[in-house]
């Protein structure tokens, strides 16, 4: 009879610390739909590191004939691998001999050859867009030949210039990244917590009641990547508690 009670004793703990993780478990599924619903951008090396960058504000385009062949470097913005690809389907010409292009996110790049001799076509085109300091950025270089061989030199100067010309007349412009941030507050706070997102400019504001706690809220938002630590500082001052802040 004591080995039974021992037993009900020990399931009855099981049951509680179970039912504690289920809790917590559910909570983490709801910050983690409220923070990072939006799909995450595929890399080839490892994610676009939050931050500032330069990029191009429109649609550019540059033409250069060299020894006979038509070569037209065009440049657009880009976001991620899809965007870039979308890019790619609306500017290249089926009917040109190649259509040759790089592009850059953060870490993440690819480039194309396209029938070239491999290395002269997309890897010179991804140089320029390196040394041009822009990012997020796609350059198609379509190529019509001429009936002259510029061999592996000329191909990889071609291509590379032309890419380089492109961008150095290309309007920029300067974006800062938004990164998405959550804090789990309680209803009294939610008055200061609010006059802060907006004294830091915050965007994207939204609420969760479901948390799993009472009286409790979560609150997610996008701001600044250089503005996060000022703004955490100033909420739990306000507040004058802890704060736990939730970070993609």
């Amino acid at each position: 009879m004591p080995l039974f009670t021992k037993s009900s004793t020990l399931l009855s703990l099981n049951s509680h610390h179970l039912d504690l993780s289920k809790s917590h478990l559910h909570l983490q599924k709801r910050i983690s739909k409220s923070l990072f619903s939006t799909k995450p951008m595929p890399t080839s090396s490892s994610r676009n590191s939050a931050g500032a960058f330069t990029t191009i504000k429109e649609t550019v385009s540059f033409e250069q004939t060299i020894k006979k062949s038509k070569f037209i470097a065009i440049a657009g913005p880009i976001s991620d691998e899809p965007s870039a690809l979308s890019f790619l389907s609306q500017v290249r010409d089926p009917r040109a001999t190649h259509n040759c292009w790089a592009y850059k996110v953060g870490d993440q790049y690819r480039t194309n050859d396209d029938g070239e001799p491999s290395g002269t076509a997309g890897k010179p085109i991804y140089s320029a867009i390196a040394s041009s300091g822009i990012d997020r950025v796609m350059v198609v270089v379509i190529r019509y030949f001429g009936g002259i061989e510029l061999g592996t030199g000329g191909l990889v100067r071609a291509y590379g210039g032309v890419t380089a010309e492109c961008l150095r007349n290309a309007p920029r412009c300067f974006v800062k990244s938004r990164i998405p941030i959550g804090v789990e507050v309680s209803y009294d706070l939610l008055g200061a917590v609010y006059h802060q997102l907006q004294s830091f400019g915050a965007s994207d504001i939204k609420q969760d009641y479901d948390t799993g706690k009472d009286d409790t809220t979560m609150v997610t938002f996008k701001v600044d990547f250089d503005q996060i630590e000022s703004l955490e500082d100033s909420i739990k001052n306000k507040c004058s508690r802890e704060i736990v802040f939730y970070k993609h």
